[in-house]
């Protein structure tokens, strides 16, 4: 099966095909209007010519009804007498005829009045009054040598019961082209609108596409030696949005390749020397057994080291995914026994279990054990054997709260936050690790939404608290 190429479609840019496709719509809908006011015009205009020509008829009918000869005074009632005394009367509009038309043994007559040189020879095309004669319809149109007829005809009566018809006609070509002279400026209006158009969406769409670009350009000058460059962000639309999006995946981009970088170098400058260690002693490994047994026994040390110095990088490599802690609804009176009884087995001390926290809280129970024993192994590690070191946990004032007190020689204020940093140390005795315990801690608080404090002074030991968000499981449930 041939794979789909990655780069077909179109090559047309995104600006100009915004521009296109705004410019068909707009051609399509003026055209349609155009069209749509030349039939409302056209129309309106033939329907104002029939009215008019209805009128005439409707005159005419009521002349033939009350029609009196003036020089005797009685009814008209002879064809060719009526037409002639209702058209002597009668003064037509430009291009407008008036014709009165009968039936005699010698064939059709008619009289005809009109202003108009032209209409009047229009009339007389051969073979034009026959037809509209014998048209059953009461109104048409007929082609004639002055261009279309709309005629109206009414049927009238007569004494020896001969057919006559009194026809009025209008021609129509003055009034299709003023129809036509209005389409033709609306289309000259709508064809210039449709350039200003052009060039107005032209520019706006390169004004919105201007952070497409940006982010095209910012993405290919974007490498994993640099991933500092952001787009700025302006307004709230859909652009900005992207722009917003584009920015926040640079930044967990970046937060990504500093934890690499980080684990890389932690490791690399961790490692080296426990393989240093290993690898001198293999070189000046003799043959007596007992030196062999010291150097494996060396070896094997630096290499528990380095597996301990591995998990917990790898850990904190951990720390900024959103996986690190799966919180769940726990007990905080049975987590904090839970953590006491496993501290108790970590060296001889004098364990005090100082304070035990009431309610249910959400919480990664793993994590939260794991960072209390580290506060209570780096505790051991300040202290001699027999010391007191307390623990204890609190749940109030919308914040829980796990610590461990010591009876060492305390911390340094000014290096309270140093020894939260990888693979630091504090100045005072005890020193031991990696330094990477507190760094632990750290990350599991963070990841919690809390912090690590600190309560120390020199000589008189130290109270490491873990301090976090006290999400109980009624304010979980009333989130959701």
């Amino acid at each position: 099966m041939r794979a789909e190429s990655p780069h077909r479609g179109t090559r047309v840019p995104a600006r100009a095909q915004i521009m296109g496709w705004l410019l068909l719509v707009l051609v399509v809908a003026l055209a349609g209007i155009v069209l749509l006011v030349w039939r409302f015009l056209h129309d309106d205009a033939m329907n104002k010519v029939t009215a008019s020509l209805e009128q005439e008829g409707r005159e005419f009918v009521n002349f033939a009804h009350v029609g009196r000869d003036p020089a005797t005074g009685k009814l008209i009632v002879e064809p060719g007498a009526l037409f002639d005394t209702y058209l002597s009367q009668q003064y037509p509009d430009a291009w407008e005829a008036m014709i009165g038309a009968w039936e005699t043994p010698a064939g059709l007559k008619w009289h005809l009045q009109a202003q108009d040189d032209g209409a009047r020879e229009a009339v007389h095309t051969p073979g034009l009054l026959t037809a509209i004669a014998a048209d059953p319809q009461r109104y048409g149109t007929a082609e004639t040598s002055a261009g279309p007829l709309r005629w109206v005809k009414v049927q009238a009566h007569t004494a020896d019961g001969a057919r006559a018809w009194f026809i009025t006609g209008h021609f129509t070509a003055a009034d299709v082209a003023e129809v036509h002279e209005v389409v033709r400026v609306l289309a000259l209006v709508s064809a210039c609108a449709v350039l200003l158009a052009a060039a107005s969406s032209w520019v706006v769409a390169g004004a919105i596409l201007a952070p497409v670009r940006t982010v095209r350009q910012a993405a290919a000058e974007i490498s994993e030696h640099d991933l500092t460059r952001r787009i700025p962000v302006r307004g709230r639309d859909d652009i900005a949005a992207l722009a917003y999006q584009f920015n926040a995946m640079l930044n967990r981009l970046e937060a990504a390749f500093r934890t690499q970088r980080q684990f890389v170098d932690d490791a690399s400058h961790e490692l080296r020397t426990p393989i240093t260690i290993v690898r001198g002693n293999l070189e000046l490994l003799g043959d007596d057994p007992r030196e062999r047994d010291e150097v494996v026994r060396l070896c094997t040390d630096e290499l528990d080291r380095m597996t301990r110095i591995v998990e917990d990088l790898l850990m904190l490599a951990k720390a900024d995914r959103p996986d690190f802690v799966h919180p769940a609804e726990v007990s905080l009176a049975e987590l904090t026994s839970d953590i006491d009884a496993k501290v108790r087995s970590i060296a001889d001390r004098r364990w005090v279990l100082e304070s035990i926290g009431e309610g249910e809280v959400v919480v990664d129970a793993q994590r939260l054990t794991q960072a209390v024993v580290q506060l209570a192994q780096n505790a051991v590690q300040h202290t001699e054997d027999g010391a007191e070191i307390r623990i204890g946990s609190a749940l109030g004032a919308g914040r829980v709260t796990l610590w461990v007190t010591d009876r060492g020689p305390g911390v340094d204020p000014a290096e309270v936050e140093q020894i939260f940093a990888r693979f630091a140390h504090g100045s005072g005795p005890g020193r031991g690790g990696a330094g990477l315990g507190l760094a632990i801690v750290a990350a599991i608080a963070e990841a919690h939404h809390g912090r690590v404090r600190v309560l120390s002074e020199l000589g008189a030991g130290a109270t490491f608290a873990l301090d976090l968000p006290a999400t109980t499981a009624h304010t979980e449930e009333a989130s959701t």
